[in-house]
């Protein structure tokens, strides 16, 4: 029989271990990649999507075309069972759950954000963590300028034009400057608008910037951001922040409709779910990357801890999570993995970092390379040249080349192309006889009747019997969300032509929260069930019972 190979990810650890192990392999093995999208994202690239120097759809690749021999699914990875050796996902328009086994797993998904220790920053903060988060950037960048340029408020205009950045590491610092060379170079255009109205700050906790790289190139940093009219705050935290201000943890209030965090690494909730040994907030890995308890499961890159050395205490004992990093790491994967299988021993991951280097914006930057520091125009060079050629795939390496090239020969575009993103409150029309959804679909929305009429059919799971329920007009269904249940219990469909109000999962919960009439009325459901509202003291959620995946193919 062949071996399954699952890896969980698309980003750098994910698709190079892919990759690697298709190269080693080959159709001994049967490999297959689970992503959310289909593409990988160059992340290094995001803060010059962010400022418009090269387009979106240039920092990313079809999986696809990276991945000859190897399955790619395009699926949300909802949970792991290490005893069966499946992986759930909820995939396809109806988000059906589905099954996916495999013989060896390979964990890769990354890390999300947490923000809960400064109310407020996660609801007005702008992230820089997917393709998406960089191309909201650049359009909220201009809509501010747009909006300088025609208010006639004194303290609206100031606040659209002071951009803030928290966090001083690499993704921070080269944000900030790729943000303040949007902005120079989109001025001229704004007759309203003085450079000098202008505001630019990077807000770091750390008493300095760039703690990766020595302070030599640090300081260098400092003093170039500083002089390109970028003011920092060091020693300096984030208490709070509101669609207008952000509050400092030394009591300062900065008026501005700009904030982007480029802090708050933490666990995504699906590799809580998974129940696997943590450490610092990372899948605990032994040094050949396998799952500490588990033989058959591997873990790399922003999501894993992986010691570089025995008994590994202290920050530098452990991989930094980069690409450099996480390349190195899919390649020791891949060889253990067909080591295993082979009937021979995993070997150790060991690799000393080759350097760091950092864009700082105006053609500067900093680069640390074999322990000789480089600073200015030379470093700047080296950047964009080393990245050019880690990208995967000459067609994408001659595009990223052209937008370089003709960004040096003229200015950046401002027009603001706006995606459609459904709305999280809208009506929906189905038939009579049309599917609303099935027992086992993902739980993403709360629904009000209003005219016509749905069935809903649920089936004991014990007894098997089933019992059935019409809602008409005013009635309403899929309140199972306040449960926190990822998945419906029941079936409904439309017996009649029917039009319903849909409201995702945030909203509903949104007002669940907020609105106390809403709040009441739920109040006896959730009573029943033992379930505190949110926002309010009272019992834990009970367990919820988990549904029959499909198989593959189904």
């Amino acid at each position: 029989m062949v071996t399954r190979i699952v890896v969980l990810g698309g980003g750098f650890g994910g698709m190079y271990t892919a990759r690697a192990l298709a190269r080693r392999l080959g159709r001994k093995a049967e490999i297959e990649l689970i992503n959310a999208e289909n593409y990988f994202v160059f992340q290094p690239l995001l803060p010059e999507v962010g400022a418009g120097s090269i387009m979106p759809a240039h920092a990313v690749s079809p999986l696809r075309f990276l991945l000859k021999g190897v399955q790619v699914r395009k699926a949300v990875v909802d949970s792991v069972d290490f005893e069966r050796k499946v992986v759930t996902v909820f995939q396809g328009i109806q988000r059906r759950p589905t099954e996916v086994p495999y013989d060896h797993l390979v964990i890769a998904l990354g890390q999300g954000t947490d923000f809960s220790r400064m109310p407020g920053l996660e609801e007005h903060a702008l992230k820089m963590k997917t393709l998406e988060d960089a191309r909201r950037l650049r359009e909220h960048v201009i809509e501010q300028l747009e909006h300088a340029q025609v208010t006639a408020l004194p303290d609206t205009k100031r606040g659209a034009l002071t951009f803030t950045v928290v966090g001083g590491g690499f993704s921070g610092v080269e944000t900030v400057g790729e943000m303040k060379e949007l902005l120079d170079r989109s001025l001229p255009f704004y007759s309203n608008i003085d450079p000098s109205e202008v505001r630019v700050l990077l807000v770091e906790y750390a008493p300095r910037i760039l703690n990766e790289m020595p302070k030599e190139l640090a300081d260098y940093a400092t003093k170039h951001l500083l002089g390109h009219g970028i003011e920092l705050k060091l020693g300096t935290g984030v208490r709070s922040a509101t669609h207008r201000q952000l509050v400092t943890s030394a009591g300062e209030v900065i008026d501005t409709r700009t904030i982007v965090a480029t802090i708050g690494n933490a666990p995504l909730p699906v590799i809580l779910r998974m129940g696997l040994p943590l450490e610092k907030g990372r899948v605990a890995v032994d040094r050949c990357l396998r799952v500490k308890g588990r033989t058959d499961v591997w873990a790399l890159g922003d999501c894993a801890l992986i010691p570089l050395k025995d008994d590994a205490t202290e920050r530098n004992d452990f991989a930094p999570p980069t690409a450099q990093f996480a390349v190195r790491e899919a390649k020791r994967v891949a060889a253990n993995i067909t080591a295993v299988l082979k009937g021979r021993a995993p070997g150790v991951f060991a690799y000393s970092s080759r350097g760091a280097l950092a864009s700082l914006g105006a053609k500067r930057g900093v680069a640390d390379i074999f322990g000789r520091n480089i600073t200015g125009f030379p470093a700047w060079f080296i950047w964009r040249s080393y990245y050019l050629a880690l990208l995967p795939g000459i067609g994408t390496r001659i595009r990223v080349m052209i937008n370089w090239s003709l960004d040096l020969l003229g200015a950046r575009s401002l027009v603001q192309l706006r995606t459609y993103q459904k709305p999280p409150m809208r009506h929906v029309y189905f038939r009579a006889g049309d599917r609303i959804y099935q027992a086992g679909d993902r739980s993403d929305g709360f629904y009000t009747v209003i005219s016509g009429a749905v069935q809903m059919v649920r089936t004991d799971p014990e007894s098997g019997e089933m019992t059935t329920r019409v809602i008409g007009p005013g009635g309403h269904f899929g309140e199972r969300l306040i449960l926190g249940a990822t998945r419906r219990k029941t079936s409904v469909n439309a017996i009649e032509d029917t039009k319903v109000l849909v409201m995702n999962r945030a909203e509903f919960l949104m007002l669940v929260e907020s609105f106390e009439a809403f709040r009441d009325y739920f109040r006896p459901y959730m009573d029943k069930h033992g379930v505190s509202l949110p926002g309010t003291a009272g019992p834990e959620p009970k367990a919820e019972p988990k549904e029959e995946p499909q198989r593959p193919g189904a």
